[in-house]
């Protein structure tokens, strides 16, 4: 019988998932990693870790799954990994040649690349005899049209590679593989898609490919998220720079780990904390979240002529009530509009309006696992 691994590093969380036959045989995450980590399995329950980084985490799943392989081979370890650069657009084994080039991008996503490929290093050590399989989360964007993928830069920038890639490609592409086999009528329709989490984003899908995303050339563009700033125009970069002599290590640390939900409401980068907080700039923070991401499915809408669908999706989409109705308020000039009784629910299909409104849960690791079944199999 196959057995897979599948290994999810975020930026502040680590996924794993056991599948054997093709079937999960167990699952959980390592979530808040940091001064007070937690691990969470389907077998095991949830744990108190303490300080934990991904390199622990990593150690303490590979225990946690050590009942459910029994001593058993793991064929494969698949992984997402969040840059595949112009070059990776389709799952591969992970070579030393691979890796090389994927170590070179780390640059574009710093906050998850390192993490990423960390990952791949442990499980070779772990399971040297497995196929280690890469699915990269720029890869489902490169049906991109060239206008949304390029930014009014010399030509000479998108040639070397400044372009806009996309991210969170493994929720979509679970998102639209489940629209496909439950929802045949809206297949190959206009679908704005949200995977709003710790990290956030948005994607217009037409035909079951991406044709724009809020996300660009890092992971950084787009919506606020839960540490990170979204959309920024540049001068400010050229102010902090000129004018607040911050380094280029100081204005990383501050873009990606300072701002977003946590800068603005000085509370907390949690949106379960957030809504439940009594300081105003909770409140305001969570407005400016509505608030983008309303201005985005206007963008991603417009970029398909129309929408069929909107779809939520990730931590905050799937769980938050809140957030799906003040969203779907907001849209309701696009033929939107919420069943508040079924999305308080949690029903998967919420809306009575023109256009779908739906809530499904994503499933990267199903993804990431059927890719490393497809690669066993050349």
């Amino acid at each position: 019988m196959t057995s897979v691994l599948t290994l999810n590093a975020g930026s502040s969380s680590l996924k794993f998932s056991v599948y054997q036959g093709g079937v999960c045989a167990t699952s959980g995450q390592v979530e808040q990693l940091g001064p007070a980590a937690i691990l969470k399995s389907d077998s095991g329950g949830k744990r108190e870790l303490g300080a934990t980084d991904h390199a622990r985490a990593l150690a303490e799943i590979l225990t946690e799954i050590g009942p459910v392989t029994d001593g058993a081979p793991v064929n494969a370890v698949g992984h997402r990994i969040v840059h595949g650069g112009v070059d990776f657009s389709e799952p591969m084994r992970l070579t030393d040649a691979v890796m090389e080039k994927l170590r070179l991008l780390t640059p574009l996503a710093p906050l998850h690349q390192p993490h990423n490929l960390e990952s791949v290093d442990a499980a070779i050590a772990a399971f040297p005899d497995a196929v280690q399989v890469g699915c990269f989360d720029t890869a489902f964007h490169r049906s991109h049209p060239w206008v949304n993928d390029t930014f009014g830069l010399p030509r000479r920038y998108y040639d070397a590679g400044v372009r806009r890639y996309g991210f969170h490609g493994l929720s979509y592409d679970y998102i639209t593989g489940y629209v496909r086999k439950n929802y045949p009528e809206l297949a190959d329709r206009r679908l704005v898609i949200a995977h709003l989490g710790n990290g956030a984003s948005m994607c217009a899908v037409q035909h079951g490919q991406s044709v724009a995303s809020t996300m660009g050339f890092s992971a950084l563009d787009g919506l606020p998220m839960g540490t990170r700033c979204g959309q920024l125009d540049p001068g400010v970069m050229l102010y902090l720079l000129d004018h607040e002599k911050l380094g280029a290590n100081e204005i990383s640390t501050l873009l990606y780990k300072e701002s977003g939900l946590l800068g603005l409401s000085g509370v907390s980068s949690d949106m379960r904390t957030l809504e439940a907080s009594d300081d105003p700039k909770a409140a305001e923070a969570i407005d400016y979240f509505v608030f983008r991401i309303t201005r985005e499915v206007g963008a991603m809408a417009a970029s398909m002529g129309g929408i069929d669908a909107l779809i939520f999706s990730g931590g905050i989409g799937e769980n938050s009530t809140t957030i799906r109705k003040r969203v779907a308020d907001s849209v309701r000039f696009l033929g939107i509009e919420c069943d508040d009784a079924r999305n308080e629910a949690g029903e998967e299909d919420f809306g009575k309006g023109q256009a779908r409104l739906m809530r499904i849960e994503t499933d990267e690791e199903q993804v990431i696992a059927d890719a490393c079944a497809v690669v066993l199999s050349a």
